[in-house]
């Protein structure tokens, strides 16, 4: 939909992101979103800073966050997230009730317009892309047409493992509850490795039905993580409801949000040197900062550990060392991201 560039704004010595409209018969649509964008301020939205015409193309200028996308940090680095990372990257529901708050609607929520920090923790977590939201209402519609315009369209299918029944039905009369649904089905995707009704065209009937789903049984298995896992999982379910008039409101949802209890301590990154040595079911983790710390399987969120895997976690005091909780396995290997 946009070109996206690394910029520098001379007035304030800074560097800032600056996107340009594709096509040209976009314009008057970029103009108009990115007043609306604008409208948002929020800690967990990116900031609009500026609006300018060059050459008769609109440019918009934007806050320029150090990171990447989610969706290329859950391609690159993660299956799952464990709740208590899962419960951070959630609070983005406070940037969608700003945007309510302005009667902006984002409609595209999905994992590569959430823009998340280099570090470990995710820190910061900044929803992007209010700017083109009216955009992609149109590009759905059109999408949904045929079956050979969806699978032409990267937009669309981008956003189809995240759209509400309601958006692929009628995408015109969709409402503020679509971005709602958005929330839920990533959160899914965050604590089951995958989005809650598949991805691709097979999808869309599935949606469509939005018959209630399993419970992930990682969220089952792990008593360290519980009750954060259920609550996290209470969310979803009142997030993935057909009927967007029962779904909560954003500000319902922050509520929701706001009474999870999680750790939000720094991370760090490592390998298992060693587990289950003898008949322990612990084992020992090298941080890439040359620290051994000490971790239980019980706080492993994942499969079973195993030596040489790379993982992040969190370390706390212990003795005769310090002990490691959550621990999560980060991918040894870089793949494809399919939900780009």
């Amino acid at each position: 939909m946009q070109q996206v560039y690394v910029a520098k704004d001379l007035s304030f010595d800074r560097d800032v992101g600056l996107k340009v409209p594709k096509n040209v018969s976009a314009e008057k649509r970029f103009s108009r979103s990115a007043r609306m964008s604008a409208k948002v301020n929020h800690s967990n939205v990116a900031k609009t800073l500026d609006y300018f015409d060059e050459d008769g193309r609109g440019h918009l200028v934007e806050e320029l966050i150090p990171g990447t996308d989610l969706a290329k940090r859950l391609g690159d680095e993660f299956d799952i997230l464990d709740p208590h990372l899962a419960a951070h990257v959630v609070h983005l529901a406070k940037g969608v009730a700003a945007a309510h708050h302005v009667g902006v609607f984002h409609r595209d929520l999905k994992p590569s317009n959430i823009v998340v920090s280099e570090d470990s923790s995710l820190n910061a977590v900044k929803i992007t892309d209010f700017g083109i939201a009216k955009m992609v209402e149109q590009e759905l519609s059109d999408a949904f047409k045929d079956e050979n315009s969806i699978t032409g369209s990267q937009t669309a299918m981008g956003a189809l493992p995240y759209m509400s029944p309601e958006m692929i039905d009628s995408p015109k009369k969709a409402g503020l509850a679509a971005d709602i649904w958005a929330v839920g089905a990533i959160l899914y995707r965050l604590i089951a490795g995958k989005p809650p009704y598949g991805s691709g065209l097979g999808a869309v009937p599935r949606i469509l039905e939005a018959k209630s789903l399993p419970k992930p049984l990682l969220l089952s298995v792990k008593a360290q993580f519980e009750p954060l896992s259920e609550e996290l999982w209470q969310i979803v379910l009142a997030c993935l409801v057909k009927d967007p008039t029962a779904r909560p409101n954003a500000d319902s949802l922050v509520e929701l949000c706001s009474r999870l209890c999680y750790s939000h301590s720094l991370r760090d990154t490592g390998t298992i040197e060693d587990f289950g040595v003898g008949t322990g079911s612990w084992g020992t983790i090298l941080s890439d900062k040359g620290k051994r710390i000490f971790f239980h399987d019980h706080s492993y969120y994942g499969n079973s550990p195993v030596a040489d895997q790379r993982v992040s976690f969190a370390a706390f005091p212990g003795s005769p060392r310090p002990r490691a909780f959550p621990v999560l396995p980060i991918k040894n290997k870089t793949v494809s991201n399919e939900e780009a």
